[in-house]
């Protein structure tokens, strides 16, 4: 039967593994964002939000564990893993401590990569948005909130036909 560590330090390794996971979709994405493949960047969403669930339920599974053996060594249910340390065997610490700080770098990396692409993704949008207003002016209104923020309407008017008649 596992001790308790064993079973905390798996779920560690477990949830460093999901995030590892994450963190190469994100870099995915970002490749095909900057070649401008539109089909792999949409491809990459749906891999990136099954992963995502994936880290957060490994990260629940360990909170869990985490939370039953604090209430196991009468501390309160919401103290930190890191707080729990010392109520575990000396030589087994260092290595749930450097598991530990490897989880947080990557949740650290992986927020960064989320705001990476959001810029990207939205830079992305911006400039054909641009785009589109300079090849058709006419189809866009800008307008403005009371807050100062800026909004672009696309007109609604009936497309050109292909043929008319004259005379």
């Amino acid at each position: 039967m596992n001790t308790a560590w064993e079973s905390i330090a798996t779920c560690l390794r477990d949830e460093l593994q999901e995030y590892g996971g994450l963190l190469g979709l994100f870099e995915e994405q970002q490749g095909a964002l900057y070649r401008r493949d539109a089909s792999a960047v949409l491809a990459t969403v749906s891999a990136i939000e099954e992963q995502a669930r994936l880290a957060t339920k490994k990260r629940l599974q360990r909170e869990r564990l985490v939370r039953e053996f604090a209430v196991a060594q009468g501390r309160p249910g919401d103290v930190t893993l890191r707080q729990l340390l010392p109520c575990f065997p000396a030589e087994v610490r260092p290595m749930l401590e450097a598991l530990i700080d490897e989880v947080n770098r990557l949740v650290h990396r992986a927020r960064r990569g989320v705001r990476q692409n959001a810029l990207l993704l939205q830079r992305a949008v911006e400039m054909h948005q641009e785009t589109l207003r300079i090849l058709r002016p006419d189809a866009f209104t800008k307008t403005y909130s009371p807050h100062g923020q800026v909004s672009v309407a696309t007109a609604v008017h009936t497309p050109p036909t292909a043929l008319q008649a004259v005379g």
